[in-house]
């Protein structure tokens, strides 16, 4: 695949599933060609579909840009950056990134989407492993713009620079995690909502229904603008104000029963998944999903004006 002549470089996605097909979307419409590799034809096949359909309105042009191939090979000729997206296994990402390595130039980026995994464990033992790096993204990736950057213990300062370019050029908004911690910085966010939520409906403090109307009624709006640090700072003159307030309250709070983590699991899940399954039956999941990702991207334009009229 020769590179186009308006291209910005070349970029190897290796995995074409939900994730992949959707870096590949991304790629593609920020200027760049894409070679989107898979072991399974029908996988590819179904990737290529769903792209096309997601550029009908964009022009056949970008189209063009995208390669198909079952060879490794091919996927790391003369790319400047490759995204990994394969299933969360270590060992499996292990034997990927050997592959990879075997393969790349002294230049390339060599990024892993893993959700949990630490670059340092499934890459230490590589020739070009100063080059390689998490880049994890936000599901639904196409509408959700955060990106976790996070570097290996051997990751050198200029890949981690420009990786975050690269992201920025995406659109997307990178934020360049310093320490390799279990979960990463989103999932722990999200893991302590989680389990308050879930501790909320086991001691029968509130209904789900009642605790997500909390988060997408309440906490959802306002950090949407407004992250948890931030929020500190204006409700109260200034955040020092607010944890002489309110400090002494939050720590009773959390060692109340934030200490003490619940297993996800007996009459709370089963109460869950009948409460769940009946207000999103299974059947209509995906449709629940498009659904989501269509109020997203209208937030997300919302979001993008607002910053315009607040910079103009």
């Amino acid at each position: 695949m020769a590179q186009s002549e308006s291209s910005k470089g070349k970029v190897g996605i290796i995995g074409s599933g939900l994730i992949g097909k959707s870096w590949g979307l991304m790629f593609l419409r920020s200027g760049y060609d894409v070679i989107l590799f898979d072991t399974q034809t029908s996988q590819l096949q179904q990737a290529q579909s769903y792209i096309s359909t997601e550029l009908a309105l964009d022009g056949n042009d970008i189209l063009k840009r995208l390669k198909l191939t079952e060879s490794l090979n091919e996927a790391m000729d003369g790319v400047i950056y490759v995204q990994e997206c394969v299933p969360e296994i270590l060992e499996l990402k292990k034997k990927v990134f050997a592959s990879l390595d075997k393969l790349a130039s002294d230049h390339v980026i060599m990024a892993s989407s893993t959700s949990c995994l630490s670059a340092t464990s499934f890459t230490s033992d590589l020739i070009h492993k100063t080059q390689c790096i998490v880049v994890h993204p936000v599901n639904p990736p196409l509408y959700v713009p955060l990106v976790e950057v996070i570097p290996s213990v051997h990751t050198s300062h200029e890949i981690v620079e420009r990786t975050v370019g690269l992201m920025k050029d995406l659109g997307k908004a990178p934020i360049v995690e310093k320490k390799e911690l279990n979960g990463f910085v989103l999932n722990r966010l999200q893991y302590a909502i989680i389990m308050e939520a879930w501790r909320l409906v086991e001691d029968g403090v509130c209904s789900p229904e009642d605790v997500d109307t909390a988060v997408t009624e309440g906490l959802g709006l306002r950090y949407a603008f407004s992250g948890p640090l931030e929020t500190m700072h204006l409700n109260a003159n200034g955040i020092q104000d607010y944890c002489e307030r309110y400090g002494a309250n939050i720590t009773t709070v959390v060692s109340d029963k934030f200490s003490t983590p619940r297993d996800l699991n007996g009459d709370t899940l089963t109460h869950l998944s009948e409460h769940f399954n009946k207000q999103i039956p299974l059947d209509k999941l995906e449709e629940k999903r498009q659904w989501r990702s269509e109020y997203l991207k209208e937030l997300v334009k919302f979001k993008e004006a607002m910053k315009k009229v607040n910079t103009s």
